[in-house]
């Protein structure tokens, strides 16, 4: 091929076109230009409202998933802290419903110390107070345990009352403590009068029948539901005139000469918590005067130490 027939320009390759410091300022003023139109004239704003028109269905989808990790933390953080809510609401009310019970447990023992209170003011005979610690362990018997002891001064046999009426009597005494037979027990027994009529009776403790039984009383006797039955006096023991039980029901059996007549306690013998421990009547009673016997023995003996 004859030399004179070459293509001696450059390839395209190798062509050289504007240089790129001119593309920059060329760009650059091409953006500014087009920054200022659109802040001025907003020239690109209908192509702007187009490709959001175009793209929003698309950004809608692509969001979908966000919103609703979104809503789910949104839910377990609510349902949590409800829960949490609920949890310390629940425990208020339980130490709210502790307090009120409390409080009327307090207002009940208060009231029943004032009524020990003038209990005390209305008896004669010394007394002290002391609290039930707890009941005997005995199915079979009718005891109840005391804070007061030797040590307090309390003696084998002194009644023990409440703001009703009697409770029982001390049947064993330790240093600490005490042992108290409550009138319920099948083997106490208490002489009682009929406020009613005078008669003079003794009442046996008897759980099974409601607490106590007038025992050897005459079918004919005049007693009747509703009778009161009050501590005699005569047994040096109780002081007399305290409440001890009412009488809820007489039978009068063919076949028996007494009747069978069924009292309640009026005193608190299953819920009392705080008592009132009194004196033997017998130990303010004075000395028992000496026999004619003893009384020349000992005049004797006294002229004899004349002598």
């Amino acid at each position: 091929m004859p030399l004179g027939t070459l293509d001696r320009t450059p390839p395209p390759f190798f062509k050289q076109g504007p240089s790129a410091l001119s593309k920059l300022m060329v760009c650059s003023a091409l953006a500014l230009f087009l920054m200022v139109a659109d802040a001025r004239f907003r020239i690109t704003q209908p192509l702007r409202a187009a490709v959001a028109t175009v793209l929003y269905p698309v950004q809608w989808v692509a969001m979908r998933p966000v919103f609703a990790a979104r809503i789910a933390s949104d839910y377990f953080e609510a349902l949590s802290s409800a829960q949490a809510r609920e949890q310390e609401a629940r425990k208020r009310l339980a130490e709210q419903s502790l307090r009120a019970v409390q409080t009327q447990q307090l207002a009940l023992e208060n009231q029943q110390l004032r009524k020990l209170l003038g209990l005390r003011e209305r008896i004669t005979t010394p007394s002290q107070a002391a609290e039930v610690l707890y009941e005997a362990a005995d199915p079979y018997t009718r005891k109840v345990i005391i804070d007061k002891g030797l040590t307090s001064g309390v003696v084998a046999g002194s009644p023990v009352i409440d703001e009703s009426g009697v409770l029982g009597q001390v049947t064993r005494v330790d240093p600490l403590v005490s042992e108290v037979t409550l009138v319920t027990d099948r083997d106490q027994a208490i002489p009682v009068l009929n406020t009613r009529t005078g008669s003079r009776g003794v009442a046996y403790g008897d759980p099974h029948e409601g607490g106590l039984e007038l025992r050897y009383m005459a079918a004919n006797a005049d007693v009747q539901a509703g009778d009161l039955l009050t501590t005699s006096g005569v047994d040096a023991v109780y002081p007399a005139g305290i409440p001890i039980a009412k009488v809820v029901k007489v039978e009068k059996r063919p076949d028996s000469a007494f009747a069978h007549i069924v009292c309640r306690p009026e005193g608190a013998v299953d819920s009392a918590r705080h008592v009132m421990v009194v004196k033997p009547i017998s130990s303010q009673l004075p000395p028992r005067p000496a026999a004619p016997e003893d009384a020349t023995a000992a005049a004797r003996k006294e002229k004899g130490l004349r002598k």
